[in-house]
Parts: C-alpha cells; sequence; structure tokens
C-alpha cells in the first residue's frame, strides 16, 4: 500500500486545507496565532512536509469557521470529483 502522504488523495486533502484558509479571508500568520503555533508550521501542513491529526485539523477548521463534518465533505466531494474525471489536485502556491 502506498503511504497516504504521496496519493492524489492526500494532495487534495492539502489543496482543501488552502483553499479553506483562503476562503475564510485568513493569512496563515494570522492561523497560526490562533492555533498558538508558527506560520511556518501551518505552511509545512499547507504542503504536506508535516502532517496535520485529527485533533489540528478539528482546531483549524474552528479557526477557520467551518465544521470539522463540512471540511470533511467538502474534501470528499473534491476527492470524489478527481475520481470521476481522473484528474489530479490543482496545483496551488502555499504562500499567503
Amino acid at each position: 500500500m502506498e503511504k497516504s502522504i504521496y496519493t492524489k488523495e492526500y494532495a487534495t486533502f492539502l489543496l482543501c486545507l488552502r483553499k479553506a484558509r483562503k476562503a475564510a479571508g485568513l493569512t496563515q500568520e494570522r492561523v497560526a496565532n490562533d492555533l498558538g503555533t508558527t506560520q511556518s508550521a501551518i505552511s509545512k501542513w499547507e504542503r504536506g512536509e508535516r502532517r496535520v491529526d485529527i485533533v489540528e485539523l478539528r482546531m483549524f477548521c474552528r479557526v477557520i469557521g467551518v465544521s470539522l463534518r463540512q471540511f470533511i465533505t467538502s474534501m470528499e466531494s473534491a476527492i470524489d470529483g478527481e475520481e470521476q474525471t481522473g484528474d489530479a489536485p490543482e496545483e496551488s502556491r502555499s504562500d499567503e
């Protein structure tokens, strides 16, 4: 089995993290301050250099103003869309 950090699904998860933060109008620095961490840590999450556990994801969702359920539903829709079209996730810069 392929490690999850190298799958298209994980790439989609990372894209969803970035899109959700940006849709909330928040910078990495603002999210980091609200979570009590550094901008660098948020950047590493969004680039896939550091794994995000479920508790961190839940806190991230609270900071950006969406429920964990909403985030997962959105991510599942994105993954399902890729599976239907065969497209890879759109690449996006992880900066602010």
